[in-house]
């Protein structure tokens, strides 16, 4: 079996990469920037393809993508959608495409207002950059496609480990710092967090077995077992207050809700006009998690996390143990900037 993974040294290529010598399959490791033997070095839908990844190809498993929500368009079509577009021309009706995208391709309901100039449903570029892929993949691969949705992607689920800190745990440094003055959304909303393990499972699993007849998709949530907003601060706070304690520093306070419709209204005005430009530029970026941490409902899974509060708990462990003068901050209060 020929495999070729994209995106190997990202959070989730590393751990496919893993997942794949663990079952003693080779594959060729496609990066931008290779960091160890046997990466090849390859900008995506940047320059062509090197002779050594022209196929043909069994198994193409698409991990390599920008997840910032705050690309424009521009910046996501080349970050996310030309990628897309070189992998196509490398694939033939043989190989089974399996494609990493995101559980919230599909954007909001129609009854959710979506405050962002992006077209149709989507809130950021990463959304409708992730939808466009799919598209591009439903229409122009002619062979068989898996296309891989989590949400939020946490640490494993034996020790919390993750190749690199990113997405949520912004929101664990932000709070152990004091700059996550409040946290905007509902405390009953549901916040879906997947564990990069588990994610690269799926994937692993979709790659070596039989290849669907048309197109699957596997969505790897918690469903019923997700996690609240509300929850899913407790287990933050207190898993590094516990971490704290062992070390004999004082705990931290876990910051107050905001309800998204006063946030908007009033606070953040407020903060526009009295907040120093790196406090401005927190907010900005806690106000983009809103949407993912307070959802109406959780999504219906295909493959369920089972166990997402015992996840985060390990995954915030994970990263104070590496990032102990982080985790071990004085959180310092807010202090508005007077005209």
């Amino acid at each position: 079996m020929r495999v070729l993974i994209t995106g190997s040294t990202g959070v989730v290529g590393q751990q496919v990469v893993r997942a794949f010598a663990d079952l003693g399959v080779q594959v060729v490791p496609v990066t931008r920037n290779p960091a160890r033997p046997g990466e090849i070095a390859w900008n995506l839908g940047v320059g062509p393809a090197p002779e050594s990844v022209r196929g043909p190809w069994d198994v193409v498993v698409h991990t390599a993508a920008s997840t910032r929500w705050s690309m424009d368009r521009d910046e996501a079509v080349a970050a996310n959608v030309r990628p897309m577009e070189a992998i196509l021309n490398l694939v033939d009706q043989r190989t089974h495409l399996v494609h990493v995208s995101t559980a919230y391709a599909d954007g909001v309901d129609s009854d959710e207002k979506a405050t962002t100039s992006w077209p149709g449903r989507y809130r950021n570029g990463y959304e409708w950059s992730k939808a466009e892929c799919e598209r591009l993949a439903r229409e122009r691969h002619p062979g068989p496609l898996t296309v891989i949705r989590p949400p939020l992607i946490v640490g494993s689920r034996t020790d919390g480990s993750i190749g690199r800190f990113t997405g949520p745990y912004t929101l664990v440094q932000t709070v152990v710092s004091g700059l996550a003055a409040a946290i905007v959304g509902d405390p009953l909303g549901y916040a879906e967090i997947a564990p990069v393990d588990q994610v690269a499972d799926v994937i692993v699993s979709a790659a070596v077995g039989t290849p669907p007849t048309s197109v699957r998709t596997e969505t790897v949530t918690g469903g019923g077992k997700c996690l609240r907003l509300g929850e899913l601060l407790d287990i933050v706070c207190g898993t590094l207050n516990q971490w704290r304690g062992e070390r004999g520093l004082d705990p931290i306070t876990p910051p107050p809700f905001i309800a998204s419709r006063r946030w908007h209204r009033f606070f953040l005005p407020l903060a526009e006009r009295h907040l120093s430009e790196v406090q401005l530029q927190v907010v900005q970026l806690l106000g983009m998690f809103e949407s993912y941490t307070s959802l109406d409902r959780p999504f219906e899974p295909t493959q369920q996390v089972e166990d997402p509060a015992e996840t985060l708990a390990r995954s915030v462990r994970w990263w104070a143990d590496r990032k102990p003068r982080l985790a071990s901050r004085t959180p310092e209060p807010w202090r508005m900037i007077v005209d």
